[in-house]
């Protein structure tokens, strides 16, 4: 059986729920509750898992914070045996406009401290990763008030599409593999 770990990005507590930086939560709750799957307190994670014709596919949303991430990937990478090639992390970035969505195979960490703690803890930067266009629409140094704010009432339907379009970038990467996934995501626009 195929094993992948798909990670989503964000911040635990009530004060970060449904925020621009935790989008990879919100992906991975749209798509864990699509295949009637809850998740459960795990070791520095909440964990679900979801098996796709015969894929097992373990979703984590890292409890650490966001600026420790790479903990949670790098035990559940060790503790599951799962290759490098086979993550998937949903993070958001600002430096792909909110009506787009990006799947690359590898890349830096473009400033984004969860990005940097995963690839500090694993020790390469090649790991396909799925960014959430959130735009970058803020007065200059108003970065940590844009990310970490709400979205805008006229961007939630846009923003409900692209979690939509999200779960089914998870599901090509998991049974079609990250060339066809990122072909196809990656002319995606609204």
């Amino acid at each position: 059986m195929n094993k992948f770990l798909i990670v989503g990005l964000g911040n635990i507590g009530d004060e970060y729920a449904n925020t621009r930086h935790n989008i990879g939560f919100d992906i991975l709750d749209y798509f864990t509750a699509k295949h009637n799957v809850a998740f459960s307190t795990d070791r520095l994670a909440s964990k679900a898992i979801v098996s796709i014709k015969g894929r097992k596919i373990i979703c984590i949303k890292p409890t650490t914070y966001m600026n420790l991430s790479g903990r949670a990937v790098k035990y559940w990478m060790d503790k599951e045996n799962i290759e490098v090639n086979n993550i998937l992390v949903l993070v958001d970035e600002l430096a792909v406009p909110i009506n787009k969505l990006k799947m690359k195979p590898a890349g830096s960490d473009g400033g984004h401290n969860g990005l940097k703690s995963i690839q500090e803890s694993i020790a390469t930067t090649h790991y396909p990763r799925l960014r959430f266009g959130i735009g970058n629409d803020f007065p200059k140094g108003m970065q940590v008030e844009y990310v970490l704010g709400k979205w805008h009432k006229e961007q939630i339907d846009m923003v409900s599409k692209k979690i939509e379009r999200s779960v089914q970038a998870i599901e090509d990467f998991v049974l079609t593999g990250l060339d066809k996934a990122m072909e196809s995501v990656n002319k995606f626009e609204l």
